[in-house]
């Protein structure tokens, strides 16, 4: 990974923590991405998990910038020394170019958000998986053009910062054909979202394939603008 990446990366982990509302969970969120427990994280800190754990709740006053600092600076260097997986794919998206009228919505939230709340929200039904787990964010794609234009690296891409979200694909006719993306690239949703069919619509094997990754599938027929309007201002 080039210093330069690598340097740009840590600077928008660090801002975005020290920024949010809620830097402990903001912390987390960057620590869960990267795949790394509160003991690897404190072992390489040199301190406690107890010191870890107490930022991410909020027992301990927020740390400064400096803090703050080492710890993105830990979490990319314990990446590193696994190959730096996620310093790839993360670094990328400071300079990803998506094709027109790939991606029509792309946001993320400070706190996480549970797959029952977000089912809800957009008046999805659930067809298969656990619907207690929380996403970070979501990402409304357009699935035709998604799977005509883009590479296995670039569809990475339509994580955004974390794959800890729903993906919601639009144009789609039964589901199997961004289920069969999803399943031949290295990185997976916590959820897809099938948007303008319905349970029936859904085509038989892409439950099947959701289970082996453990994916949350659901689908809605609601406006994709009113998806939007209610994702985005919803207050949670």
């Amino acid at each position: 990974m080039e210093s330069g990446l690598r340097h740009r990366l840590a600077e928008k982990m660090a801002g975005e923590i020290t920024l949010s509302d809620s830097p402990g969970k903001t912390l987390k969120k960057w620590r869960l991405s990267f795949d790394i427990s509160q003991g690897q994280l404190s072992e390489h800190l040199g301190v406690s998990p107890s010191v870890i754990s107490d930022y991410e709740s909020g027992r301990r006053k927020s740390p400064g910038t400096a803090i703050i600092g080492r710890i993105v600076d830990s979490i990319l260097a314990i990446d590193e020394a696994k190959g730096g997986k996620y310093i790839h794919k993360y670094a990328s998206l400071l300079f990803a170019e998506m094709g027109d009228g790939v991606i029509y919505d792309l946001h993320d939230y400070k706190s996480p958000i549970t797959l029952s709340i977000f089912a809800n929200a957009i008046d999805a039904d659930i067809i298969t998986g656990p619907i207690h787990l929380s996403v970070y964010g979501y990402t409304v794609i357009d699935s035709l053009r998604a799977i005509m234009n883009l590479t296995a690296s670039e569809f990475n891409r339509i994580y955004g910062w974390s794959t800890e979200r729903a993906l919601i694909f639009t144009g789609v006719s039964n589901g199997k054909s961004p289920m069969v993306a999803i399943r031949v690239t290295p990185f997976k949703p916590r959820c897809v979202v099938l948007h303008g069919i319905k349970p029936g619509d859904v085509h038989p094997i892409v439950p099947k394939m959701a289970e082996k990754d453990n994916i949350t599938i659901m689908c809605t027929t609601l406006g994709i603008e009113d998806i939007v309007e209610r994702l985005r201002e919803e207050k949670w």
